[in-house]
């Protein structure tokens, strides 16, 4: 079955929240309800009548028997626990589905949060667990990555952030987790056991509480026989901190105190109160939980930790991103700022913590989903010959457009040169001509300008030839997925190696090409006309020097064609005599008259090598799949 939804699930020591995402849908994740709220107290209560109640129910429902609060911790063989966990997630899940919230079954994906300090056998572990509630698709999923996916499509991340720097710092319930997120990629750093959660807050207003309050013996003794209500009272105290941090200017008043309340019986209540005094000396004293250290002097350690390590790493992170709920309290704010100060790092606390998890996480299941899509979708076009198809119905495009400017170079650079110097008496016979012919092109065909000249006629082809068919393909993809289009586009200059043929213009493509310059030059008058001079007599010394006095005298008939290999080879035409043969207008018209041949010639040469515009597709094909494979990496992020 399709998968319809993802479901943000954060089950937080402290509260619970859940959010759903529509996969195909770019809409902001909808925060969903129990009880007719988005956020819960991470409470599950039992009753006699009614089952399992979660949430504010359990709390405020009368004849609720068994009452567990706070019992997120790393996975563990207490049956206890397991029990409480599965259950807990199970009776959340049969809510949603009855209030029609969610499809349930394969159609949602639930993605649940853990620290971001967990090992990977932790999270395996804990995935396990919590599959025993029957919910039969879902993923663990560190809370930073939550908190940096809801933070980035939130609107609240640049895109320089995204790609830069970027330190989560998030408070929990239970825990404080440190991770790094650079180039995407993140990197929890571990302070070994983290106990430092903002519950040890409320632990401490409960124990001062208690110690202060005048029933404490039969307190006490009613915890220990009903540890339901000791529950109740912790809760109370946890809304006394958060709404002593929610007002604190109010409570800096010694009159004045923010306070939370539970009745035990008609008689006995518990009333935990904090005022701005009173919470320095909590937050300052001792704690067996953190090595008796107080709680604002761990907070700062870690910190400092964190500093340090990301010293070491040479990393000065560009954001300080701030989530959980407890980061509502501001001395942790100063904190923060006072060891990464602006401008170098930005401060970012979460507008919104108690949901910045839930709504990360559904956030995070719709981007796994879609970005697995997406790459499946670009994928095809390695394995389907997509690539390898367009490059070769191009190369006959790529032949013809080096062509010509090789020719002309040629001609300029090597054939006319060469006629110039034996024109001047550089170069003694047609047969050096030749060599040198050969030597000048094979020279000139690798000179940095020849180079820039196949560069330059590459980067043209790939530009306007293969670039907007690559992008007809590309374009549909990034349009289905909401992302520019210049994402998967090569709008950047290309490396002439990325796209340059290996020819081997040096062996029989130049052998074959500077033997038809020469073959056109002979032909072409020079030696016919020496051959004139010497048949007629103008020029028979020549010849006897070849031949011989004595063979001339014989009156042997020479061959025409031999007589022309003879001279090519041998015949040192007079300086006097060669600007006849071969004046400056000659060279140019020659030139002119060869330029179409040659054009051909070096055309069908390219055609024939086979083999070195096979290797191009080949480097071609495997080359875009490299960029895109790295541009598909770069752009991803912006998958909504």
């Amino acid at each position: 079955m399709e998968i319809l939804e993802t479901i943000g699930f954060d089950l937080g020591h402290g509260e619970t929240a859940v959010a759903k995402a529509i996969v195909e849908s770019i809409d902001p994740p909808q925060m969903l309800e129990i009880n007719n709220k988005k956020n819960q107290i991470t409470a599950l209560g039992w009753h006699p009548k009614l089952g399992y109640l979660v949430g504010e129910q359990a709390l405020i429902q009368a004849g609720v028997t068994q009452l567990t609060i706070s019992f997120k911790q790393k996975p563990n063989n207490d049956p206890k626990y397991r029990e409480t966990i599965s259950t807990f997630v199970a009776t959340y899940y049969r809510l949603l589905k009855e209030s029609k919230q969610l499809e349930g079954g394969e159609s949602s994906y639930f993605y649940i949060g853990c620290p971001s300090g967990w090992s990977v056998s932790d999270r395996t572990e804990y995935q396990k667990l919590l599959q025993e509630a029957g919910i039969p698709q879902l993923n663990v999923v560190p809370e930073s990555r939550a908190a940096f996916m809801q933070a980035k499509e939130a609107g609240k991340l640049e895109y320089d952030k995204l790609v830069g720097s970027v330190l989560i710092v998030d408070i929990g319930s239970s825990t404080t987790d440190f991770t790094l997120v650079k180039s995407l990629e993140e990197i929890p750093i571990d302070f070994g056991s983290n106990t430092l959660g903002a519950s040890l807050i409320d632990k401490a207003i409960f124990a001062r509480t208690l110690a202060n309050h005048e029933q404490k013996a039969l307190l006490e003794k009613v915890f220990q026989e009903y540890p339901h209500h000791q529950a109740r009272c912790e809760l109370a105290c946890r809304k006394a901190k958060e709404d002593y941090f929610s007002n604190e200017q109010l409570y800096s008043d010694p009159e004045s105190f923010a306070r939370g309340f539970e009745s035990i019986n008609e008689q006995i209540y518990f009333i935990p109160q904090v005022n701005k005094l009173m919470m320095e000396e909590i937050l300052n004293q001792p704690l067996p939980e953190l090595g008796h250290h107080s709680w604002v002097r761990s907070f700062s350690d870690s910190l400092t930790e964190a500093k340090e390590k990301l010293e070491k790493l040479g990393i000065v992170p560009k954001l300080l991103l701030m989530t959980g709920g407890a980061s509502r309290m501001k001395f942790t704010h100063s904190l923060c700022q006072e060891m990464f100060p602006e401008p170098e790092t930005l401060l970012r606390p979460d507008p919104e913590p108690e949901r910045c998890i839930a709504l990360g996480l559904a956030r995070v299941g719709r981007w796994d989903l879609r970005a697995a899509a997406f790459k499946e979708e670009v994928n095809k076009l390695f394995t389907s010959n997509t690539l390898k198809g367009l490059i070769e119905r191009h190369i006959p495009e790529l032949i013809e457009s080096l062509t010509k400017p090789l020719t002309d170079g040629l001609l300029v650079n090597a054939v006319k040169p060469a006629l110039k110097d034996w024109q001047k008496n550089k170069i003694r016979t047609l047969a050096d001509l030749e060599t040198s012919l050969i030597s000048r092109a094979e020279q000139w065909l690798k000179s940095e300008r020849a180079v820039q000249i196949i560069n330059h006629q590459c980067a043209f082809w790939f530009s306007n030839k293969i670039q907007p068919d690559l992008a007809a393909q590309t374009d549909p993809i990034c349009r289905k997925f909401q992302i520019p289009r210049s994402s998967l586009r090569f709008q950047d200059s290309i490396d002439p190696n990325f796209v340059n043929p290996e020819l081997r213009i040096g062996d029989a493509i130049l052998a074959e090409t500077v033997g038809f310059i020469v073959n056109v030059v002979i032909g072409g008058g020079t030696v016919a006309s020496i051959i004139t001079l010497i048949l007629t007599g103008h020029l028979t010394w020549p010849i006897a020097l070849v031949y011989g006095a004595s063979v001339m005298a014989a009156g042997m008939e020479l061959n025409r064609k031999s007589v022309q290999e003879v001279i090519k080879t041998n015949v040192d035409v007079p300086s006097w005599a060669r600007s006849s043969f071969l004046s400056d207008k000659k060279i140019e018209d020659m030139c002119d008259q060869i330029k179409p041949e040659l054009e051909k010639v070096l055309q069908e040469q390219l055609t024939a090598d086979q083999e070195a515009f096979d290797k191009l597709i080949s480097k071609v094909e495997q080359g875009l799949q490299k960029t895109l494979s790295t541009k598909v990496q770069s752009c991803i992020i912006l998958i909504q």
